[in-house]
């Protein structure tokens, strides 16, 4: 197995290819972050329902059940962009924090508070990096 260099860019990869393969369950290897990635996603309604597995290696995995539009079969979640990337992070200070979609959709931060969206960093007055963008 090769060592993945942006496990955040391999985790919304994984989701993207899913949606696109119209799949109701994805798996993902665990970690801290990927799991706070998961819970705020099931929080604001993206996804249906996730599970925390443990593996031989230790490590983990995640199990995301993967959420459609009941009368269209379209997906709930639209776009999934990664924005701080290992050779240029992206930082935004509480007032830099950027509205995605004007508020349709979230931005997901890494601040001194933990892995929280672009309204609790707004709310708890915390810039950090900027790790992706879902609507």
């Amino acid at each position: 197995m090769s060592k993945i260099t942006d496990p955040i860019a391999d985790y919304l990869t994984r989701v993207r290819n899913a949606l696109k393969a119209r799949r109701r369950v994805v798996e993902i290897p665990a970690s801290n972050i990927k799991k706070a990635i998961t819970k705020l996603l099931h929080e604001k309604g993206f996804i249906l329902q996730y599970k925390f597995e443990d593996t031989e290696n230790g490590q983990g995995n995640i199990k995301i059940a993967l959420k459609y539009n009941k009368e269209t079969n379209e997906p709930t979640i639209l776009s999934l962009k990664k924005a701080s990337k290992p050779g240029l992070r992206q930082y935004a200070g509480v007032n830099e924090i950027p509205r995605v979609l004007n508020g349709l959709g979230i931005a997901i931060l890494s601040t001194s508070k933990g892995i929280i969206t672009d309204k609790e960093a707004k709310e708890l007055n915390v810039g950090g990096e900027v790790l992706c963008y879902i609507y």
